[in-house]
């Protein structure tokens, strides 16, 4: 499987990004990046990408949401059609207002109570055992009420 680093982002831009500037600096503008489809499997170190503000990982096989701890300014997280079974590691993302979930594992919709900013929460498709029904902690449900 493919991990997300910033070793893949590199392999992904056109080699004419590369050579106008320096790929640091490319890293630390970069506000959208789209790495849908891709196999990825696992969110690795991206936190060179301070402005990151739009990030498309659906289609892929990520299991768990992480190291997004760098990723405030994130107002955007396209996640739908994974193997994410669990609403975690969110808090940080203090700007998101739109999470797309949709066609994952997930049985609870948590972790939402620390994220002020949210406006859309897209959940539908969950592949869930037939005796499951999807859950909402009481706190996110609060939460998505407010916003």
């Amino acid at each position: 499987m493919v991990r997300l680093t910033v070793d893949l982002i590199a392999r992904s831009i056109s080699q004419k990004n590369r050579s106008q500037e320096d790929f640091g600096q490319y890293l630390r503008k970069i506000t959208h990046l789209n790495l849908s489809a891709r196999n990825i499997d696992a969110i690795g170190d991206l936190s060179s990408c301070k402005n990151l503000r739009v990030l498309y990982l659906y289609d892929n096989q990520i299991n768990q949401i992480q190291n997004l701890d760098f990723a405030s300014n994130i107002t955007h997280l396209y996640l739908q059609n994974n193997c994410i079974a669990c609403m975690e590691n969110l808090s940080s993302l203090k700007k998101l207002e739109k999470l797309y979930l949709g066609g994952n594992y997930i049985t609870v919709v948590e972790g939402l109570d620390k994220i002020e900013e949210i406006r859309e929460l897209h959940i539908e498709s969950q592949h869930l055992p037939h005796s499951k029904k999807l859950l909402f902690d009481p706190r996110s449900l609060q939460s998505l009420a407010v916003s």
